[in-house]
């Protein structure tokens, strides 16, 4: 059976097209798309109103911490969410920890999330994600100065599919661990990257995250790389695949030391509201257009996040078109996965989910505060 699926605007490529209907089979994969002159002439279409996408992409989450969603003070900035996390996550139960898990993973697929990057730091969850219908990628992170070694973490990963190991971030682990974890990994390195300004100050041995780990005693072996982005380029190959997660702070110079490098490309994957709820601060989305650099979405953790939106995330973008954003969600983060062979675009023999947007203003295509996406296959 092929259901035929319209709406008043779909996303087809880089486009917001009208008058489309798409034929779906019973193993979702899409069989047809028709342009026709009027939806009305066509008998047994399901119609709905909005604006029809593909599934999409959440290209950095981390699941495992939904338990701590509204525990942690909005604006409490970046090195205040770090010790709060340290502070208050172990005093939740596993039951809590899984049954936060499932319905957050749960209200994901709802909302039309096919596939997420997740980051973990152990394997409690693993079996939520394993009855999901989301496609998840996990990597295990390394993280904590005191890290000294990857096999804990690879052993983890080398037990499930579709996992791996990957660095936290250029601030959190010291240089031998880090290019281990590097080296070690064998798909997609993904890494927090200039999130805040302490990240940065850390290098010139100042600001608030060194004077954090001077008074814990903790010595960082790093430093002399000078910078978060040299430490990047100077520790992983310019060919691997790799995911720079927020950018907050990234300069012209930063991203024209990143471009030189990475001769495969790379994706900045942005959570506007992560960043709102930390610090209120912004990812530089101008400036990564002027370099002309992959742009895709995510979420990060409802330790840090009103929800796991990927709508409510866009809404809080200025100055760039509906359809673009669009593109960000869906096609950007496959293409960053490397599936985009099966997900991320309303094609001919793809498998992507549909999904309906509603509550768009269909006259400026925008988003409006009532905007929810929903999902239809």
């Amino acid at each position: 059976m092929v259901r035929q699926i319209a709406a008043h605007y779909t996303l087809i490529g880089n486009n917001l097209e009208r008058n489309i209907v798409v034929g779906v089979d019973d193993s979702r994969r899409i069989v047809s798309i028709k342009r026709v002159e009027s939806l009305d002439t066509m008998a047994g279409v399901e119609f709905y109103s909005g604006i029809l996408i593909p599934g999409m992409v959440n290209l950095h989450c981390h699941l495992e911490l939904s338990y701590l969603h509204g525990k942690i003070e909005e604006h409490s900035g970046f090195g205040g969410f770090a010790r709060a996390i340290g502070a208050i996550r172990n005093n939740f139960t596993e039951a809590e920890r899984l049954h936060a898990a499932s319905v957050a993973d749960s209200t994901m697929w709802e909302e039309g999330i096919e596939a997420v990057l997740d980051i973990a730091n152990d394997e409690l969850i693993m079996e939520v994600k394993g009855r999901s219908h989301i496609d998840y990628t996990t990597l295990f992170e390394l993280f904590g100065l005191g890290c000294t070694s990857i096999e804990s973490h690879k052993a983890m990963a080398e037990k499930r599919i579709s996992s791996d190991i990957t660095p936290h971030s250029t601030y959190s682990l010291q240089d031998q661990v880090f290019r281990d974890a590097v080296a070690a990994n064998n798909s997609t390195i993904s890494l927090h990257l200039l999130e805040s300004s302490d990240e940065i100050e850390l290098y010139n041995n100042s600001g608030s995250l060194a004077e954090w780990y001077r008074r814990m005693e903790w010595r960082c072996d790093f430093l002399h790389y000078g910078s978060p982005v040299r430490r990047v380029v100077e520790s992983i190959d310019n060919k691997r695949h790799v995911v720079l997660v927020h950018g907050c702070k990234a300069s012209d110079e930063d991203l024209r030391v990143l471009n030189n490098h990475f001769t495969n490309g790379y994706t900045w994957a942005i959570c506007p509201e992560s960043n709102r709820y930390i610090s209120d601060s912004k990812p530089p989305i101008e400036l990564f257009k002027a370099h002309g650099v992959n742009i895709a979405l995510g979420t990060d953790s409802l330790a840090s996040a009103r929800s796991l939106s990927l709508v409510d995330n866009m809404r809080l973008i200025e100055g760039v078109s509906l359809v673009e954003m669009l593109q960000w969600a869906t096609i950007n983060g496959a293409k960053a996965l490397g599936k985009e062979q099966s997900i991320g675009e309303i094609a001919i023999g793809k498998r992507p989910g549909l999904v309906i947007i509603e509550g768009a203003d269909l006259q400026s295509l925008s988003l409006t505060p009532e905007s929810r996406s929903r999902r239809i296959i």
